[in-house]
């Protein structure tokens, strides 16, 4: 699978590298939605999270809350969002697993998010059928 990301990680296309380690790398947005937004990539090539092995999704997670604490104190950000969209139909454009690290001002800079929330009246019934699918014993709702 080729994409913008693979060719960055092979260094066949520059980037401003953020940070860098064995399964991880983070680097500046070349359309950012305000300044410091960061990309956070596996190295491990899946285009979907569903898809990321364990020790890749780990790693991510380890450099995260490091990434996020260096972009709100680098740009003197109120906050940040932390985004990862998931198939084509959530907006991934590159299908590569990636994280979205976008500084959030007072002004307004940043990601401009609506959130339309729904109502799921069968919640209970649902979060069984979760808890099934993930092999986890009963919890109390």
């Amino acid at each position: 699978m080729s994409t913008i990301f693979s060719k960055i990680l092979a260094g066949e296309i520059p980037c401003h590298r953020v940070y860098e380690d064995e399964q991880v790398l983070a680097f500046l947005d070349v359309a950012p939605l305000a300044p410091g937004h960061l990309l956070v990539i596996p190295k491990e090539a899946k285009a979907r999270l569903d898809e990321l092995s364990d020790e890749s999704a780990a790693a991510i997670g380890r450099v995260l809350p490091r990434l996020c604490r260096a972009v709100v104190a680098e740009t003197g950000a109120e906050g940040c969002n932390v985004l990862q969209n998931n198939g084509t139909i959530a907006h991934q454009a590159v299908m590569h697993v990636h994280f979205h690290v976008i500084p959030k001002f007072a002004d307004g800079r940043g990601l401009d998010l609506v959130w339309n929330a729904a109502a799921d009246p069968d919640a209970a019934s649902r979060a069984a059928a979760l808890r099934h699918r993930l092999g986890v014993e009963s919890a109390s709702d």
